[in-house]
Parts: C-alpha cells; structure tokens; sequence
C-alpha cells in the first residue's frame, strides 16, 4: 500500500505584532494571567494590507520555490475567517502564485476543523492517483471585541501543505476517529467581524469532542495509546492543549506528561490562535524543535467550534530534519514590528465596504498584499518581495 502524508509544510505570519505584557498592563491584569494562564505570550495582528490570502500564499511560496509545482492539480484552501461568501480565496492564491490553470480550487469551512477536512480530503486525491500532488493552506485571523475575554487569545498565521504519496515528512495512517456536535459554543454569525464565544462551554465541548473521537478512533482499529510517543493538539490557546492532553490521560487511564507535547508550543505562543491553522503549526513546532522524532508516531487531534473533531495518527519519516525551516520562521517571527495599543485598536476597528472603493496603504514586507478595493471587488498583488515566479 502507497503511503500518503505532508511532504513539506511551511508557516507564515503577519508584519506587525502585538506584546500581550502590555495588553494585560493596559487592562490592569497580571501578566501572568496571559502567560501562564493562557500560555500565551505575544499575538500577530495583520495589516491593512495583509489578510488570509496574502499570509497563505506566503507560506505556500516557500513549498513551490523548493518542489515546482509539477502534478499539482489540486489547491485546497482552510479558513474561518474567509473574505468572501462565494469565491474561494484559494483562486487568489492561485493567481498570486502563478499555478497551472488545470486545476480545482475549493475553500473549506468548519471552524478551526477545516484544514484537516482539507488534508483528509487531499489524502483521498493522491490515493486515486498517486502521481497528483495536493496544495493545502490554512490560513486565519482571530478576532474578538476589543476588551472581551477573548481579546488576548486573537492571532493570524498561515500554513502551507504539500501532500503527496511516500512524503519526506509525515505518513498519515489510515485511521482515525471523528466526533460532531451541534453546540454554540464559538461562531462568527455573517454580519459581525468579530466572533462570539461562551468560553466554558467552549473548554467542554473540546474535551467532549476529543474523547468522542479518540473512543471512534479505538473501535475503528487505532493503535494503543501506548504506542503513541507524542501529541499534538489544535491549540486556541497552548493551556487548552495541556488540558486536552490531561483530559485525555483521564480518559484512558494511562500517564501523559507534557513532554509528550511541549515541542509543539513554541509557535503559537507567539502567533496566538490561527484557527485552522494552529494544529499545523503546532506540527512544524515539533518538527523544527524535536531531534528524534524518525519513525515516530505522532497523534494528532483537531477541533472545530460548533462543534467536530477528529483524532487521527502519522508516523514521522526518516531525514525529516533536511526539510525543517526553523530557521526561516524563528526569523519571520522575531522580525514582526511591534504594534502600540492605539494604533492596535484603530487597526481593529477599521471597516472598508465593499460598495467603496479603497486603496490599502503600503506596510507588510511580505511576498505578497492586499492592494484595496475596487468595483466592489478585492485585488493583490505581489510585492518586490515576491514578483519573482516559483519554478513550474
């Protein structure tokens, strides 16, 4: 049987960034409410110029620049956070990165779920022909009213997914374990910009869908929680994933140590939540910061609100340290501009119709950017940055 799995992935962020130690000085709180409580420490916030499309296909150039695009027919695009009703925002992806026209391009939604809904989804494309290979790019911004509870756990980030038969990276096992839920626990209803969450319910309805799913995925076959060696958890906040990880020792009854985990946080610590992505980047953090991982298996739980989840395994490839860019994203992350507070809240609060036309202002430093409006639809364009085409 051919093994299917992530060949390569690649994570991108915004340009500016903002220090929760300030947010929490500003809100009269202790920092190590957001710290430690949250197991947060700094949060990404896009730029005018800067959104879901132009961070996806910043993490997806890296992928091209390495691999061409040959045998990719098809460009899967995970978000929550999309912009617009209708058209995918993978076709903009597309033209900003010069794909072939033969191909397909869907979005998928459901909550931060999405992007495994899209990797399960590629997994089926390559089984059918295994010359075909599968872009997917999760790609989200988190936001919440300014000063809500959800406020310090907001983020934006993108990863980028090439999947493909015999991967240098990740073997994604046959088996796994689903869970479905309707239950209003985080939504983002179609006239607010801003999500609406009831956080207990929340913390309950993902520890529900974790053990549903894990408790599908050992009636369907799964391995033995013992033959697991890591874990690595969709992550709204990394404390959430210390959580899930408890949960789930409880439920089983077997000993689970953060260890087990903790390569994973390093990322969206500083990212903060990327909804669909933040599961994947969790992975390149593991990655990129554990040195034996070869033939190892990673467990791997998603979760969306509404609620799904699904827990499923993969087992690590030999010489996945030749594909790691630690490098790269450790630089991204730490050349992020810090952002004050005012002009953070006046960044959040900014609206541009659709119905007005608007020309964005100049500011990411990244490939590519969001130009503005016009004739009621959006443009982008690459920048200097990015002009240069990927290898065909």
């Amino acid at each position: 049987m051919t093994s299917i799995g992530i060949h390569d992935l690649a994570l991108a962020t915004t340009h500016h960034v903002v220090d929760l130690a300030e947010l929490a000085e500003d809100a009269g709180v202790d920092p190590a409410k957001y710290h430690i409580g949250l197991g947060q420490d700094r949060m990404s916030v896009p730029t005018a110029d800067e959104d879901i499309v132009t961070m996806g296909a910043e993490a997806a150039l890296p992928l091209l620049q390495r691999h061409g695009t040959d045998g990719i027919r098809t460009l899967l695009f995970a978000t929550e956070s999309g912009v617009d009703q209708s058209k995918s925002a993978g076709l903009f992806v597309h033209e900003l990165l010069g794909l072939p026209r033969t191909m397909r391009v869907v979005e998928f939604k459901q909550a931060c779920y999405g992007a495994t809904a899209a990797l399960q989804s590629a997994l089926g494309f390559v089984a059918r022909n295994p010359q075909e290979r599968v872009l997917v790019i999760s790609s989200d911004v988190a936001r919440y009213e300014l000063g809500s509870a959800g406020e310090p756990t907001q983020g934006a980030g993108a990863v980028a997914m090439l999947v493909a038969a015999d991967p240098a990276l990740l073997e994604i096992e046959p088996v796994s374990g689903v869970a479905a839920r309707d239950v209003d626990d985080f939504w983002r209803p179609n006239d607010s910009t801003t999500a609406v969450v009831d956080g207990r319910l929340s913390l309950t309805a993902y520890l529900g869908a974790l053990t549903t799913a894990w408790d599908d995925f050992t009636a369907a076959g799964g391995v033995g929680i013992e033959q697991i060696d890591r874990f690595c958890f969709h992550q709204p906040f990394t404390k959430m994933a210390r959580k899930a990880l408890t949960g789930l020792a409880q439920h089983t009854g077997a000993t689970l140590t953060d260890e087990l985990q903790e390569a994973t946080f390093a990322y969206n610590r500083e990212l903060g939540n990327t909804y669909t992505a933040s599961l994947y980047a969790g992975l390149a953090s593991l990655l990129d910061h554990d040195d034996d991982l070869a033939g190892r298996r990673i467990g791997l739980f998603s979760y969306g609100s509404g609620a799904v989840g699904e827990f499923f395994t993969g087992l690590v490839r030999p010489g996945y340290q030749q594909l790691r860019r630690r490098e790269s994203t450790e630089a991204q992350i730490a050349g992020r501009v810090r952002l004050g507070l005012p002009a953070y809240r006046e960044l959040h609060g900014a609206e541009h119709p659709s119905d007005t036309d608007w020309e964005a202002p100049s500011v990411t430093e990244g490939a590519f950017r969001f130009a503005g409006i016009r004739d009621r639809a959006r443009r982008y364009e690459a920048t200097p940055v990015g002009t240069a085409q990927p290898p065909v």
